[in-house]
């Protein structure tokens, strides 16, 4: 279930939208429908770290990233579901918090995307910038954050050798669009620089344009796929009782150009739109329940 304090501030943003207010007249604006999501051919996720909204949207510190928030999709209500990092990302994979401690090193057995996407025969990957090599699931090291790579904690993965193999350096993103061998679904994940955790924005930002402008301008991906961009938690708590406003942009041929929706959504409703994007039959936890994003999207 989605948060009290989420639910208060989503009926405020909901009535803005009703009522015309918002922060650019130009832009459309919607609400959460129950509209059907379309299917997409791949989906990937990249999330970056530890910048409120207001920092990297409609401003100057990610260029390339206001670009295609103004060119797709944005979400102007999106907000993360706890500090610090590591419960916005089993958030994002198990619909499910599970823990706020950073330095956890256990086994995750709750239901997660893995598990529904080896069920409905579908391939993914995880490509982590600085893992150490593919199929990895130790500590930290150098500018790699185990706490940011949901997937090495997974017992389907951890107990899986096969499954492991499919934790890879980034460095395999471009091989693989090379190759024409994307996956179904895709988690990737900058390392501590490159995610402006450690970093200013406009390192994040050319590190996309870098990695990223690639995927979107690759066949396969115009052929029918999807990205989303998304930070895992805003630098300032805004009182929702969460982790704060962040920017959430998606990027698809489906997409409905400049698009802006101040509808409520966090983490769950993306894990969500990437399950049912992918006609997975189950939502991992919360996503259960989540609102579907298929507003942002032309067609079912």
């Amino acid at each position: 279930m989605q948060r009290a304090g989420r639910l208060v501030l989503g009926a405020g943003a909901l009535l803005l939208a009703a009522c015309g207010s918002t922060s650019d007249a130009t832009a459309p604006h919607s609400s959460a429908t129950s509209e059907p999501t379309p299917r997409f051919s791949h989906v990937f996720v990249v999330v970056e770290e530890n910048r409120d909204y207001e920092t990297v949207i409609d401003g100057h510190a990610m260029p390339y990233l206001d670009s295609l928030a103004g060119q797709y999709g944005l979400a102007t209500e999106y907000h993360a579901d706890t500090h610090p990092s590591i419960g916005n990302y089993f958030m994002l994979t198990v619909g499910d918090v599970v823990t706020n401690d950073d330095a956890f090193g256990g086994t995750v057995t709750a239901d997660n995307i893995v598990r529904e996407l080896v069920a409905a025969g579908r391939t993914w990957k995880s490509y982590d910038e600085d893992l150490p090599f593919a199929g990895y699931t130790g500590g930290s090291r150098g500018r790699y954050a185990r706490s940011h790579n949901p997937m090495s904690y997974l017992s389907d993965v951890v107990d899986d050798p096969a499954q492991r193999q499919n934790l890879v350096p980034l460095t395999q993103l471009g091989a693989d669009l090379k190759g024409n061998a994307l996956p179904d679904y895709g988690f990737i994940v900058p390392d501590m620089c490159d995610d402006a955790h450690n970093c200013p924005p406009a390192t994040a930002d050319a590190w996309l344009r870098l990695h990223i402008a690639p995927l979107i301008s690759s066949a396969a991906f115009q052929d029918n796929g999807l990205l989303i961009i998304v930070f895992d938690e805003a630098t300032h708590d805004d009182g929702t009782g969460g982790g704060g406003r962040v920017a959430w942009v998606e990027v698809s041929p489906r997409s409905k150009r400049g698009y802006r929706s101040g509808a409520p959504y966090g983490h769950e409703s993306t894990l969500r739109l990437t399950a049912e994007g992918l006609g997975l039959a189950r939502f991992p936890g919360t996503a259960a329940a989540a609102s579907n994003m298929a507003e942002f999207f032309t067609g079912p």
